[in-house]
């Protein structure tokens, strides 16, 4: 173990891996495939071969923009907090994309609600936080008061690994800071004539608290798109999950056909139909998005073999 001590990746640079351990800290160039709270074996003689260890979880999207890839989030999470405030950054569809994202990498989430104290009805975003998920936890607090340290505790203890997750301007930081008990990380308010945020952590960082927990700050997410993950969606929407097993054909698209038992819930009133589109809209994505990386890899896969027989051939 000296000469391969464990190490985790705190950040990732353009140039490389941050990473840390006990008397280490060390800037790793790319080799490594690692992610924002991996745990490697550091090799010391050359560092660019480190060995990822296994992850416990792993939250990932598509790459964002045009490219036709996967972006790694943060891996061994424990917990992720999907932050919201009780303003107009409040979107229910945008946390039923974090919650399936987290589900799908088996890390547990939980609602966070900020500003409750520039808010003057902060029940009626409680109230409509719950309804997303029964199975997902929801907080309401003041970032900015002793109230992260508190309510935030019981998933913050020695040996956990949690993540603030959401938009711009949402308080991501500000909560990492309480948490940190410093103020060390920079902050922003939001622009108070649309309450949208200001981009104030440009990298995802993986903090270290005294009490043994490790505090990852990410960025705001502006797209974040699903793919390998139709598991999380159906536990996001376990109900229209177990009526679409219902329908007369296994392959109802849930808009027309007949003997559509999800259909038939919503002319009865027992589905809404906006949450249904959600629904849809989602499956539909997913369904897109894992197809056209399956493509890729294929592709991929067939272009290292050509190369490889290529090479195989001349050294003959």
């Amino acid at each position: 173990m000296q000469d391969t001590p464990p190490v985790r990746v705190t950040e990732v640079h353009r140039n490389g891996l941050q990473a840390r351990g006990a008397d280490i800290d060390i800037r790793i160039p790319h080799g490594p495939d690692a992610t924002v709270g991996d745990w490697l074996l550091l090799n010391r003689e050359l560092p660019s071969a480190s060995e990822v260890l296994e992850r416990k979880s792993l939250i990932k999207r598509r790459a964002p923009g045009r490219t036709v890839g996967l972006q790694l989030i943060a891996a061994n999470l424990d917990t992720a907090f999907i932050v919201t405030s009780c303003n107009d950054d409040f979107n229910v569809a945008r946390l039923e994309r974090f919650i399936a994202l987290c589900f799908e990498a088996e890390v547990s989430p939980v609602i966070v609600l900020t500003k409750t104290d520039k808010c003057d009805a902060p029940e009626e975003y409680i109230a409509k936080a719950e309804a997303v998920s029964s199975a997902v936890p929801v907080v309401a607090l003041n970032a900015k008061s002793d109230e992260p340290r508190t309510k935030l505790a019981e998933w913050c203890k020695h040996g956990q690994t949690v993540a603030f997750l959401g938009s711009s301007g949402v308080g991501k930081s500000t909560l990492t800071n309480a948490l940190a008990e410093d103020t060390a990380i920079a902050t922003q308010e939001v622009r108070e004539d649309d309450a949208r945020g200001r981009h104030t952590t440009t990298r995802r960082q993986l903090y270290f608290l005294p009490s043994g927990c490790a505090v990852l700050d990410t960025p705001g997410m502006r797209e974040l798109q699903l793919t390998d993950a139709a598991s999380g969606v159906a536990e996001m929407f376990p109900d229209l999950d177990e009526l679409g097993t219902r329908c007369k054909f296994n392959d109802c698209s849930h808009t027309v056909e007949p003997g559509c038992a999800v259909l038939a819930a919503v002319a009865n009133n027992d589905i809404d139909a906006t949450r249904l589109a959600r629904w849809q809209k989602l499956v539909a994505e997913e369904e897109h998005n894992s197809a056209t990386l399956a493509e890729r890899r294929g592709k991929d896969k067939a272009f290292g073999k050509m190369v490889r027989s290529a090479i195989k051939k001349k050294k003959r």
